[in-house]
């Protein structure tokens, strides 16, 4: 019995003449990027365009617009070994919405480039932050340099550190002179006033204000929901073809204290096309349904890991963004579904046995304008 997660939606654009571009890769020495303009095709659902003299004969210059939806599904593969699997074919791959199966239209097993934010947990324990601390270089290897990356830590505020970047070079330095604070067992935590904020600036005019509150806990004096929103607001309007991943290495404790609910997270990662990977350290628990780092990732067809010592950690950094940037891509035009309905759930199996299949839970529609 296959394994399976769920998809995501394209948000409409118009169509327009474009000047043909180059597509992006690394010739014979990497994996070819898929081009702008097969992103184009498979990236977004699209106003199409017709003269309507065939309509309105009076008026030669009047157009009518149609909506299309074009729902593109990213999907992970692997096999009971937890190997990707790269060899299916189409017509090996069924999608239902909302328990209904819909026609794959569009099909593609290109790498997408990356848009990265790596989510760095500023608050562990000691030998914990350590491992993570010196590792953290390792994390420049996994990306191209057609990837884009921007480098935060957390506790009860998000730190950015600088902007998003392509040039390795410079994450690889950013990533040396990272330096994660260290916890004790027992040390209390300063008061929390508001969240979340990016450096010394908040977060979304929306957020409201709170109370100050102190945990008699440190380690538990973090706020992963904020975290995870914060990081993706910043991913959010980064540029459309790309895969937007939240790459976050933490314990997985979570404060009572969070501005954004999951659910809240989750509309908002959903909506914005983003996935989170999750590297679980230290003493993390990864069960299905109760750790808030297993929720995120199989909620956004992201993926789960745990990492004990400092190499298992590096050897997955890589084994992250490989995974990231290798996914099938299907798409299809919802049919015979309620398109009154907000949210719809997304299903995808494949026909071949034995196989785990990772993809997101479902979609938010646009709004009707």
């Amino acid at each position: 019995m296959q394994d399976f997660r769920r998809g995501m939606f394209a948000p409409n654009v118009e169509r327009r003449a474009e000047k043909p571009r180059a597509s992006r890769g690394k010739g014979t020495d990497g994996p070819r990027m898929v081009s702008p303009r097969k992103i184009l095709a498979l990236g977004m659902a699209t106003w199409l365009t017709a003269p309507a003299g065939a309509l309105q004969q009076d008026d030669p210059h009047a157009r009518i617009r149609t909506t299309v939806e074009l729902v593109v599904v990213p999907v992970t593969v692997k096999d009971s070994s937890g190997k990707l699997v790269l060899d299916l074919h189409q017509n090996e791959f069924r999608v239902l919405e909302d328990g209904i199966e819909q026609q794959i239209t569009l099909f593609s097993v290109d790498p997408f480039p990356l848009s990265a934010v790596i989510l760095l947990d500023n608050n562990l324990k000691l030998k914990t932050s350590e491992q993570v601390e010196s590792s953290l270089p390792a994390i420049a290897g996994g990306f191209s340099e057609f990837d884009e990356a921007l480098i935060c830590r957390f506790d009860t505020q998000v730190r950015q550190r600088g902007d998003f970047t392509s040039d390795n070079d410079r994450l690889l330095t950013q990533l040396k002179r990272m330096d994660l604070d260290k916890s004790f067992p027992g040390q209390g935590s300063g008061p929390m006033t508001a969240g979340p904020r990016i450096n010394a600036g908040a977060g979304t005019p929306s957020v409201p204000s709170r109370t100050t509150i102190t945990l008699t806990d440190r380690r538990d004096d973090k706020n992963i929901d904020d975290a995870v929103y914060t990081a993706g607001q910043l991913l959010q309007n980064r540029e459309r073809g790309r895969r937007k991943i939240i790459f976050l290495v933490s314990d997985g404790r979570n404060s009572r204290s969070n501005v954004n609910s999951f659910s809240n997270t989750i509309k908002l990662l959903l909506s914005a096309d983003i996935s989170v990977y999750a590297i679980g350290v230290g003493g993390a628990e990864l069960n299905l349904g109760t750790s808030v780092l297993q929720k995120y990732a199989h909620a956004t067809g992201g993926d789960v890991f745990h990492a004990a010592r400092r190499a298992e950690l590096e050897n997955l950094y890589s084994a992250v963004t490989e995974e990231a940037r290798n996914q099938y891509t299907l798409a299809y035009v919802p049919q015979e579904t309620d398109r009154s309905q907000d949210y719809h759930t997304i299903e995808v199996r494949a026909r071949r046995p034995s196989l785990t299949l990772l993809a997101r839970d479902g979609y938010y529609a646009p709004t009707k304008r």
